[in-house]
């Protein structure tokens, strides 16, 4: 009868009324966790909810916070690695044939392991590929290859590891019966100009030096600014003062499981694909990113904090500047994205960068 259209119509009303009743009282609702309805009737509704809110932290000392910079010198021996990696790269493999079997040779062999006398399952190849050194077989497998010439026949004394995946395998003694039929290395290209002409777009090998100078120096820049970052927020971090509802950490788990379900779906796969491929649930999920949601939301309440306290507020200019910036990244014009995101919104997240900002511009950097 009408009690059931006077409670439809309450559900439909409620949110809209506990906005604006929270807004008005100052709150900043971050869950509701129960609602009861006092008095319903034709003239109205009144109802009584229980919300958790926002604290209220407190936070000191952020000023002059000391942190160790991460050098961002480049060495001869840095640029040296990168050159030594892209010729790895541009390696070709070629066949031994006048001396035996060296860690970091790929060898073509064929194997079978016996244990007790008897095959077992999974133990058995032809023309295998491995590369001695690897660790990609059992301990004690690639190196007792090492020393062996083309051609050779031999058996080799394993034993399984007692956390090896094979049930039946775990901590046996095996053997298995070997034919090295190639042994092959790596062959790398000589570092001079004609190399450098085939892997840039320079013309010798100083101009290449060069450049990969500046590219390993831009890179250290970006890691060292974000170790900075990081050991500022766990500097912040430890200054925060007050209790924090768990319900805050729940729900920043929860939204970065909602940014790994949305890039799990760029790569062309699902939340779901992706916990059947690794044997985890949901809650194990939300359990690992705990930490970490922990770890935003008191920063971003330090911030938010340090915002209010030093009377940081963007500017007119700045906030314009936001807008356009994702206008770009949305591909939209910029009226539009005004229109989706609200200018508070943007405004608190500008609040956030700039309080970074300050702590950075603040700290005692060595």
């Amino acid at each position: 009868g009408e009690d059931v259209f006077y409670d439809d119509a309450m559900q439909d009303c409620y949110p809209e009324a506990l906005d604006e009743a929270c807004e008005a009282a100052g709150l900043k609702v971050i869950t509701v966790t129960g609602l009861e309805a006092t008095h319903v009737s034709k003239e109205g509704f009144t109802f009584k909810a229980t919300v958790v809110v926002e604290p209220e932290i407190e936070i000191k000392d952020y000023d002059g916070i000391e942190v160790e910079k991460l050098s961002t010198e480049v060495t001869d021996e840095m640029i040296d690695e990168e050159i030594d990696r892209v010729r790895e790269r541009n390696s070709r493999m070629i066949t031994v044939e006048d001396r035996a079997a060296e860690n970091g040779d790929t060898v073509v062999i064929d194997f079978e392991g016996f244990c007790d006398g008897e095959a077992f399952e999974g133990g058995k190849a032809e023309e295998y590929n491995l590369e001695l050194g690897s660790g990609n077989f059992i301990p004690g497998f690639e190196e007792q290859i090492v020393g062996h010439n083309t051609g050779d026949e031999f058996d080799i004394d394993v034993k399984f590891p007692e956390e090896y995946q094979a049930e039946n395998l775990k901590g046996k003694d095996a053997v298995f019966k070997i034919k090295l039929h190639e042994i092959k290395t790596k062959e790398l290209p000589e570092v001079d100009d004609d190399f450098v002409k085939d892997v840039s777009e320079k013309d010798t090998v100083a101009e290449y030096r060069d450049e990969l100078k500046e590219q390993i120096a831009k890179r250290l820049e970006g890691e060292s600014e974000r170790d900075l970052d990081d050991k500022l927020t766990n500097a912040i971090i430890e200054k925060v003062e007050g209790e924090i509802p768990e319900q805050m950490f729940d729900r920043e788990a929860q939204n970065m499981v909602r940014e790994m379900d949305m890039r799990l779906r760029q790569q062309g796969m699902d939340f779901d694909t992706y916990m059947k491929y690794t044997g985890m649930d949901a809650n194990a999920v939300l359990e690992m990113y705990k930490p970490e949601a922990e770890r935003r939301v008191k920063m971003r309440l330090a911030l938010e904090k340090i915002a209010e306290l030093e009377k940081i507020e963007p500017t007119e200019e700045e906030i314009n500047a936001e807008y356009d910036k994702m206008a770009q990244a949305y591909n939209m014009e910029a009226d539009k994205v005004k229109e989706i995101i609200p200018v508070d919104s943007i405004k608190e997240d500008l609040g956030v960068q700039l309080a970074m900002k300050h702590i950075k511009d603040n700290a005692v950097i060595k």
